[in-house]
């Protein structure tokens, strides 16, 4: 039996006939629409952990610390009357190294201090920690150090007027070296501090900008 023949415009249909459109992939091999279906839905958090201070929790995929009375933190930049930024120095476990940082410590982390002003709070630590009182203060920032990892915000402070009025080191259990760095030779000191294996709070360099714009 013949072929059948096909019409000259049955064989020009089939000359500019496209072919089917092929779905391009996106990097990774997914579509755009599916990262979007696999990304999980935030129903809230998730304890996983409860430990004497800190809380650990899952929220989707994500796990993060929190404290767990939800108290923030302040750290202070503070200058001395001959021009020395006051720095504080101790033995930090997690990084199982003695960092150089900015006065600082929580706000109404002992009992009767509960709803402490930030400004207190900052006041009670540099005196604590360094042993100098502050006639005047100045709000600069807050907002989160680590935010992939912990839900703590940080409020920077300028302390100002500064008066020597006690020994300084911190109370109870902590260790902490003070140190009068002369601003004019801040960066080589913590250059050489980096050296001699210490951490330095990136919060420092926070507060150079400030004192210097």
């Amino acid at each position: 039996m013949a072929a059948k023949r096909k019409s000259p415009a049955t064989s020009q249909r089939a000359k500019t006939r496209r072919p089917p459109r092929r779905k391009t992939p996106s990097p990774g091999g997914n579509s755009r629409a599916s990262n979007r279906s696999r990304r999980p839905t935030p129903t809230g958090p998730e304890l996983l952990f409860a430990g004497r201070y800190l809380r650990v929790l899952r929220d989707g995929r994500w796990e993060y610390a929190a404290r767990r009375s939800g108290m923030a933190a302040v750290a202070i930049v503070a200058v001395t009357p001959d021009d020395c930024l006051l720095l504080v120095e101790q033995y930090r476990p997690p990084v199982a190294a003695r960092v150089i940082e900015l006065p600082a410590g929580l706000v109404g982390d002992e009992a009767g201090q509960q709803g402490e002003a930030l400004v207190v709070a900052a006041e009670r630590e540099l005196l604590e920690e360094t042993g100098y009182h502050a006639a005047e203060w100045r709000y600069l920032c807050e907002g989160p150090p680590t935010p992939g990892f912990c839900s703590e915000i940080v409020a920077l402070y300028r302390a100002l007027a500064l008066t020597k009025v006690a020994q300084g080191g911190g109370t109870g259990h902590e260790n902490i070296t003070v140190h009068e760095v002369p601003l004019a030779a801040i960066r080589p000191w913590l250059e050489k501090k980096v050296a001699e294996g210490f951490f330095i709070d990136i919060k420092i360099y926070a507060a150079l900008h400030f004192l210097t714009h």
